[in-house]
């Protein structure tokens, strides 16, 4: 009754219990509870044994370090991403890599056919010949393969195709997503066989189905990235074996998705050149430092209101710092037009990033370059007052390994170990501008 289509959801009916039988009694308020249950043994958490310290690597290590370390048995991962931005051909890598390091891999592809899947294969790199492959979208066939030919890994392509056929209904709506999850869950914890599951997302940028579907598994990845570009970001926001928001990147190739093992000198580029709203920063991804460029170009507008356009920026904070470097430090940007771009398709999220952004407009302002060799790391506040940032010491000396040889901070959180980098701290932002365009 709340006016949208869609929005039934199916359900099993459960058979109604006879009069007189315990299910009855214990609906009708009986006093036992626990009636019609059986006591088991409950075992103590010291004699439990977890298999988190045997983790299967994948020869890939940029994806071994987003999972935490590597494959746990018996684990459930699922991976979101936009259309054609490479989640197949990762899975793919994965289960060749695997299926030549002794662990049996069976790829089911609800999707694509089975000469579509082989072309695929045959472009890439790792041989991929010993694969098992199934062309399938009914989840019992599925599962009764799946535990005769006992695989170390399941890979699923993708849950929104795979159907069970206890419940009515086209596959991918939210009881065929929800049933089939918990399904493949119950068979990886009960065989010990690791499940790639692969989500479709909305427009949105959330993972298609119900939310139910995130809960389940142990492990959510999302693969993202710009189609125009030739790099992938693999980011995980749900990992019961390891750290959350780890990122790893990739540069799609001919041949496949190829690791790449310094990020920062991916996102950073040739800066010799750069011109003015130019700035670098340095975020935390995770556990890894990784720097950034953040270009910014302030134009007069042409138009009556002014554009606020930003990439991978969010608007309502360029908003507000855009608010105190006009009333804090006299630059007004009422008749000029904003546009912010986060170089690399990176999204920045954390405050960090503050004081680049600043120090970016501010030369965009006075078309004056930034020094190329400079870090701008802080958070600005609404008074104009720049405050420290988290883990500043690792952000410094990754800076400094990357050929930064000065870095600009909150005046009371300067670090002690900068790596070889000149470290100059600022109050407010005044004082960074006054020090940048004196």
């Amino acid at each position: 009754m709340c006016g949208e289509w869609n929005t039934l959801v199916e359900e099993v009916a459960a058979r109604t219990a006879p009069a007189g039988s315990k299910s009855a009694r214990r609906a009708a308020g009986a006093q036992s509870l626990s009636e019609g249950g059986a006591i088991i043994a409950t075992t103590k958490l010291r004699d439990v044994y977890g298999s988190e310290d045997r983790r299967w690597k994948t020869g890939m290590d940029e994806f071994d370090f987003v999972l935490g370390g590597g494959i746990v048995p018996g684990s459930m991962v699922l991976i979101g991403g936009e259309p054609g931005i490479g989640k197949s051909t990762l899975l793919l890598q994965v289960a060749a890599t695997l299926q030549n390091g002794g662990h049996d891999a069976l790829y089911v592809s609800g999707e694509e056919s089975a000469l579509q899947v082989k072309l695929r294969a045959d472009r890439l790199t790792v041989p991929s010949h010993e694969v098992a492959l199934l062309s399938e979208t009914n989840l019992e066939t599925i599962l009764a393969t799946a535990a005769a030919a006992n695989p170390a890994v399941l890979i699923v392509d993708s849950i929104q195709t795979v159907y069970t056929s206890d419940l009515e209904g086209a596959p991918g709506n939210v009881g065929q997503v929800r049933e089939c999850a918990a399904r493949l869950m119950h068979f990886a914890k009960s065989s010990g066989t690791t499940v790639f599951v692969v989500g479709h997302v909305t427009k949105g940028g959330g993972i298609a189905g119900p939310k139910t579907l995130e809960h389940i598994v142990d492990t959510v990845l999302y693969f993202e990235g710009d189609g125009t570009l030739d790099h992938r970001v693999l980011r995980a926001t749900k990992n019961r074996f390891g750290s959350v928001d780890e990122i790893g990147v990739f540069r799609m190739a001919q041949s496949g998705l190829v690791p790449v093992a310094n990020p920062s000198e991916l996102f950073l580029g040739d800066r010799l050149n750069a011109a003015s709203g130019s700035a670098v920063t340095a975020l935390i991804e995770g556990s890894r430092p990784v720097l950034i460029e953040i270009q910014a170009l302030a134009a007069k507008a042409g138009f009556g209101t002014p554009q606020r356009v930003t990439t991978g920026y969010d608007n309502r904070r360029l908003a507000l710092l855009l608010a105190v470097l006009d009333k804090r430090a006299g630059l007004s940007f009422a008749q000029l037009d904003v546009f912010l771009n986060v170089v690399g398709g990176v999204r920045v999220q954390e405050p960090a990033g503050d004081l680049a952004v600043a120090a970016a407009l501010a030369s965009s302002v006075h078309d004056r370059r930034l020094p190329s060799d400079a870090v701008f790391l802080g958070e600005i506040g609404l008074g104009g007052e720049i405050r420290p940032v988290s883990q500043a010491e690792r952000r410094v000396v990754e800076a400094a390994k990357m050929g930064m040889t000065t870095a600009y901070m909150a005046e009371r959180g300067v670090p002690k170990r900068a790596g070889g980098a000149k470290m100059i701290g600022v109050r407010t932002i005044d004082d960074l501008l006054m020090k940048l365009f004196a």
